[in-house]
């Protein structure tokens, strides 16, 4: 019972989600798994509303947030284009050995689990809304039985958007192909486990979701520890590399 009364508000929270903010999450997701390349020109406006079943006042209220996060930009006459691939502004050098996976590991501890605190205590209904659109996707991934990836990131950049603290959200984007290597080993890991492991993840997933919605700061924080760590002993196992100089 508790169950179905969770998936009907799961829906219910969908079908009043703006459509806006519907095609904004399709066109992000798409943008970030690298489906339009940078500098490659969307679709023309009318096409991209045929194709989400949209009117255009609610595609361009789409295209204003991907462009003030800097997604897209818009060239006079000529129509809406990906923004150029920047240069992290942090500086991190790339991913290079398996033990830089364990380091980024590392550093989530630090980041991610201080912006789930704050995100319990500063969030609003619209990132709630993003953060539920994300476990949506995780959840219809995981009854696939596939891992994505995109989802994955979109929630928790999401959870550091809601920290209303603008570097732990650009700290997370700069480290965004970062934690991608890491994040497909790990679904790798998890789809050669079975569905168990898939399941617990989703689990994982959405206890966090219930702390930041419930507004618990410190139950947010143990739980975010709590799921990025089994995240890197999913990966690394017991024995994690000898960081020492």
């Amino acid at each position: 019972m508790q169950q179905k009364e969770e998936a009907q508000g799961q829906s219910a929270r969908a079908a009043r989600a703006p459509l806006s903010d519907k095609v904004y999450t399709a066109l992000n997701t798409r943008i970030m798994r690298g489906d339009y390349a940078p500098n490659e020109k969307l679709p023309a406006e009318k096409d991209l509303a045929v194709a989400f079943g949209v009117s255009r006042p609610v595609l361009r209220v789409a295209l204003e947030q991907l462009r003030a996060e800097g997604l897209i930009f818009s060239r006079q006459g000529a129509g809406n284009f990906v923004r150029v691939k920047r240069e992290p502004a942090l500086g991190y050098t790339p991913v290079e050995t398996i033990a830089d996976i364990q380091r980024c590991y590392e550093f989530r501890l630090t980041v991610e689990v201080e912006a789930a605190g704050l995100a319990a205590r500063r969030r609003n209904q619209a990132l709630l809304d993003e953060m539920s659109r994300a476990l949506d996707l995780l959840s219809d991934a995981t009854g696939s039985r596939l891992h994505r990836e995109d989802a994955d990131f979109t929630f928790h950049l999401a959870i550091a958007r809601a920290s209303n603290n603008q570097y732990y959200a650009e700290t997370l984007k700069a480290l965004r192909d970062h934690i991608y290597v890491g994040m497909k080993m790990h679904g790798d890991a998890l789809m050669s486990d079975g569905a168990v492991a898939l399941e617990r993840v989703l689990e994982e997933h959405r206890t966090i979701f219930e702390a930041i919605r419930a507004g618990d700061a410190e139950g947010a924080r143990a739980v975010m520890q709590a799921h990025v760590s089994h995240s890197r002993e999913r990966l690394f196992g017991p024995a994690l590399f000898d960081l020492s100089l």
